[in-house]
């Protein structure tokens, strides 16, 4: 078996874009669903898809046969079956051709991790790096279109150095691909209507004016073409013509690291998937111990022959470059699967890809080759479970407590997930994390507090002093000793908040049991109701 790698990172080469086009893409749609080919439907009429424009039926969309019996988009259905009585007419559903678009986009991403929608009916793909993979950018180009062509798809298709050049060249013209430094002459033959994103009225308006073609554009000045026509005239001629930088935004956000793997033959050997895990793993590792960076997401893509895609992620609570370590994490995940990993007629190509990474310093191991011990192989051993615990039952179900930056009892913890990655949206604790406690002291607050508070009944010596008995449980307790009162007063710069000020208390009973205790309001302060209550107890 003869492999190919591919290591996608930033790169200062020139970029290269290959747009595709769907001239036909609803019809094509249609006839996908429909199991069926252009001309094979009853009495093999053309199809048009028709849709209601100001109380009329209008033309949405047409079929290969249709286009070339002369109708176009826009024309009223009476008039096109005047011409062709025997016209089969669909209904237009953009929701089922942004849906189809959208699959489409996905499909493609096994040729480039940079896959961009271009509305009308296309797509632009970011090929700068990859294009040696698959025979040069002639060759990429060519399996694109035999895989879409496979499918039943019309696709048009052109390669430039700048998306917009591409996208144009693409729908206006035949040149499948324009030489670097030849985007520019090339672009300056074509008709305004080029431009994206141009309206009618201002194609009709430049033609009037004896502006015919995109190389007319460039040779007026700019200033009177923006005071004629805006400004963003000119900056589509100018990311046209590649004289100002345009880059696509992609459907999926690019990942830190990218590793592809492409077979020349569909790969069928699922149970060797896990070796071709571990190669790439080792590709990813070698490049972020470059970097000096830990991977924290870990996604595998595999592409099958027939267009399913299914991507498999496991994710980690500190930065990793461990190889063994993230394999059993991907094991794990492969024994969870309730629908296992089916590779059908064989896989095209393999990713591994590293979406989210952190800084991460190499440790320095013994002189016998051993990991540090003690706390910090404590450390690791936890972080071993957590990401377990993660493959098997899902971020958002493995917790942790984090500690806040706040003297209110009830807000001094809050438990996000454990792979660390969700920080709370209101407060991050700035204190260096939980308060450290002196050797031999006791706590000065319990572990693990009542929510809500639990209401207890008091006998006190003296109005704002410790109580000397409480019942809670209806169990009398006999206070012993007592510390306090430690005073907690509401967070006042917080909306809506009604809380009132706390006397805390620490107390012993004759049993020897000790409890967290407070006293809400206060003698003195107006309408304060003075109650008591049990927020905590002391192991």
């Amino acid at each position: 078996m003869t492999e190919n790698v591919s290591k996608i990172e930033s790169t200062t080469m020139p970029r290269r874009y290959l747009a595709l086009w769907f001239p036909f893409l609803t019809t094509d749609r249609l006839y996908r669903e429909r199991s069926m080919s252009p001309g094979e439907g009853p009495d093999d009429s053309p199809l048009v898809v028709a849709e209601k424009v100001r109380g009329a039926l209008r033309i949405a969309a047409v079929d290969q046969r249709a286009s070339k019996l002369g109708l176009t988009q826009g024309l009223t259905l009476a008039d096109a079956h005047a011409r062709i009585p025997n016209l089969a007419v669909a209904e237009a559903d953009a929701a089922s051709d942004g849906r189809f678009i959208d699959r489409l986009a996905e499909f493609c991403d096994r040729f480039t991790p940079s896959v961009a929608l271009d509305s009308p009916n296309g797509l632009v793909l970011d090929i700068t790096g990859c294009t040696h993979l698959l025979g040069g950018e002639a060759g990429l180009q060519a399996k694109v279109l035999a895989r879409l062509n496979n499918i039943g798809l019309t696709v048009r298709s052109s390669i430039a150095c700048t998306p917009d050049a591409a996208r144009a060249l693409a729908r206006f013209s035949k040149i499948a691909i324009a030489p670097p430094g030849k985007s520019e002459v090339l672009v300056k033959r074509l008709p305004v209507a080029a431009l994206c994103g141009l309206e009618r009225e201002t194609v009709l308006a430049l033609s009037r004016a004896g502006l015919k073609t995109i190389g007319d554009l460039s040779e007026r000045p700019s200033q009177v073409l923006a005071a004629r026509f805006g400004p963003g005239l000119v900056t589509r001629v100018m990311q046209t013509l590649g004289r100002e930088n345009a880059r696509i935004t992609p459907l999926r956000s690019l990942p830190s690291v990218v590793v592809d793997r492409h077979f020349p033959e569909p790969f069928t050997q699922t149970e060797a998937l896990e070796g071709v895990l571990a190669s790439l793993l080792e590709d990813v590792v070698s490049i972020m111990q470059e970097r000096d960076e830990g991977g924290r997401v870990f996604e595998a893509s595999f592409f099958r022959s027939d267009g399913a895609i299914r991507r498999l992620a496991v994710q980690t609570g500190r930065p990793s470059r461990d190889v063994l370590a993230i394999l059993r994490l991907y094991r794990e995940r492969l024994d969870t699967l309730g629908d296992p990993i089916d590779s059908g007629f064989g896989f095209d190509a393999i990713r591994l890809a590293v979406p989210v990474t952190e800084a991460l310093n190499q440790t320095q191991p013994h002189l016998d080759g051993h990991h540090l011990e003690g706390e910090a192989g404590e450390n690791e051993a936890v972080g071993d479970l957590v990401d377990k615990l993660i493959v098997r039952f899902g971020r958002d179900r493995v917790l942790r407590f984090s500690a806040l930056d706040t003297h209110d009892p009830d807000q001094e913890a809050r438990l996000v997930s454990a792979a660390g990655m969700s920080v709370p949206n209101n407060r991050i604790t700035t204190r260096g994390g939980w308060p450290e406690i002196a050797q031999g002291e006791p706590p000065l607050r319990p572990l693990q507090l009542f929510a809500p508070p639990q209401p207890i009944e008091t006998l006190a010596e003296v109005p704002d002093g410790p109580p000397l008995r409480f019942r809670w449980r209806r169990v009398l307790h006999d206070v012993r000793r007592s510390e306090g009162p430690e005073r907690i007063e509401p967070e006042w710069w917080r909306r809506n908040s009604d809380a009132q000020t706390r006397d805390y208390y620490r107390v012993e009973d004759t049993a020897g049991g000790r409890f967290w205790i407070f006293c809400q309001g206060f003698y003195g302060q107006a309408d304060a109701h003075k109650r008591w209550f049990l927020h905590g107890v002391f192991a």
